[in-house]
């Protein structure tokens, strides 16, 4: 899952594969929601297992459609022959996404039991039983989980807006739909669903219904979205000045770097956008470590690192907004990034998205990389049950264990996945059974491909609307 590879036949896409470049994966999930007559076989596992979770698997593909949008012209991804496959594997969870809205306040937001599926050791090619469904709805809504997925959505349309006209449309109608559901009912998707707290546990929805506006206004250039952003939802939910991480579950940096580009470009007479901006200006301020507000939260490598589980998460999440952030500023003249008495240039901002880029992928004190395939030396033990288990190899639920437990490297590459990284004090142990650190996801790939798409180019692959 890199930027070299096709995301639809990558080692975490469910469904009928097509074009499959991995030798060891095959086709799986392919009777996910027929109990219910909808085909629910695309979209992608979320990380090592076989459970596809709605909330991540969205963010995957919002972060996904960010990049294409933003760094998929000739200077970009579409130089290298990549813009195709990003799109392709747009498509492949969008797909997925539409049909599990199969009405208006309706979203299937799980497919598999994830405490029954973390009990076994098996390939998803080997799952024959029957995955249960989670829905949310009007008598258990999910406002975090729709708005994310309007916001998937939402972006994706932008994605096809030229190549495929009705598809684009088509996202659109469903990502408005799914929006007013958000909106109107609004609760905790895990407070709804408690099945989904011990995974994907959510801790707001008002970040992800500002977030679902701002690309609804970037889709669609309707006034009502961009009031939804600068009205009394952006006094409730917006929490202007205070930088937070940017994350699965937290979009608001997200949202104020995305309504900073149109401050920047066709908004500065508008106060509230002015807040969105000087708040991710405050963001940009904690990452520049020569900033008198320079965060603390950082290893002696120079790693931004905030939590323990998928450490790898935050660094390559901001610096990808960092470097969009930059381009930003460059590309509409302004200059400055002012940090209280110090004074910064996008360049800066460029640079330590760099340097976050180069300590995942081997300038770091243990000279590893954090993406597998790339390097001499990168993780060998990544905790993948597909990597994990030879192709030909038959098991069921416990028999597979005996892969768990092999102290041999995984005979699978998953190539160009990146794992969730080190500790705080940069120690690494490349263990099967260490998922902590060890576990691959989608969107972490989905940021990556971010990142290293923008330091792949110049601000001038940055265009002033994305509507």
């Amino acid at each position: 899952m890199s930027p070299r590879n096709d995301y639809s036949s990558s080692a975490a896409a469910a469904g009928k594969l097509v074009n499959n470049q991995i030798k060891w994966r095959g086709d799986s999930g392919l009777k996910d929601g027929k109990e219910v007559d909808l085909d629910l076989s695309k979209g992608m596992y979320d990380a090592g297992d076989a459970v596809k979770f709605g909330f991540p698997l969205a963010f995957t593909a919002t972060m996904l459609s960010w990049t294409i949008l933003e760094r998929g012209q000739r200077m970009g991804m579409e130089g290298v022959d990549q813009l195709q496959k990003a799109k392709d594997s747009v498509k492949w969870i969008t797909d997925y996404l539409v049909n599990a809205h199969p009405k208006d306040n309706v979203l299937y937001v799980q497919v598999g039991d994830a405490e029954k599926d973390h009990k076994c050791w098996q390939r998803p090619e080997s799952i024959t039983d029957n995955k249960p469904l989670f829905q949310i709805n009007t008598t258990a809504p999910g406002s975090d989980v729709a708005a994310e997925t309007a916001a998937a959505l939402a972006s994706a349309s932008l994605v096809f807006k030229k190549s495929d006209p009705p598809y684009s449309a088509k996202l659109l109608e469903h990502a408005k739909k799914l929006f007013i559901f958000a909106d109107k009912y609004r609760e905790y998707y895990s407070v709804s669903l408690p099945q989904v707290k011990k995974y994907y546990n959510s801790t707001g929805y008002g970040d992800e219904l500002l977030w679902a506006a701002s690309w609804l206004y970037h889709a669609t250039q309707e006034d009502i979205y961009k009031d939804y952003v600068v009205g009394s939802e952006a006094e409730e939910f917006a929490d202007w000045g205070k930088p937070s991480w940017f994350s699965w579950d937290n979009k608001l940096a997200g949202v104020q770097v995305l309504l900073s580009r149109v401050y920047f470009f066709h908004g500065k007479d508008n106060t509230k956008l002015a807040k969105y901006r000087k708040s991710a200006q405050a963001l940009m301020c904690t990452l520049l470590p020569e900033s008198p507000s320079a965060t603390s939260d950082r290893t002696n490598g120079g790693l931004i690192w905030i939590a323990e589980w998928n450490a790898l998460q935050h660094p390559v999440a901001v610096a990808f907004l960092a470097s969009l952030y930059g381009d930003y500023m460059e590309k509409s003249d302004n200059e400055n990034l002012e940090c209280d008495e110090k004074t910064f240039k996008s360049e800066d901002l460029r640079e330590f998205a760099k340097k976050q880029a180069d300590y995942v992928l081997g300038d770091n004190p243990n000279s590893m990389s954090y993406l597998v395939g790339y390097s001499k030396k990168f993780p060998k033990f990544v905790h993948h049950r597909g990597a994990s288990i030879p192709a030909d190899a038959t098991t069921g639920c416990k028999d597979g264990y005996q892969w768990l437990e092999s102290t041999k490297p995984n005979p699978n590459e998953a190539t160009g996945a990146l794992v969730g990284g080190p500790f705080m004090n940069e120690t690494y142990i490349d263990s099967r059974n260490n998922s902590m650190q060890g576990e691959p996801t989608t969107y972490n790939s989905a940021l990556l491909v971010g990142l290293l798409s923008s330091l792949a180019t110049s601000s001038q692959s940055v265009v002033t609307s994305l509507g």
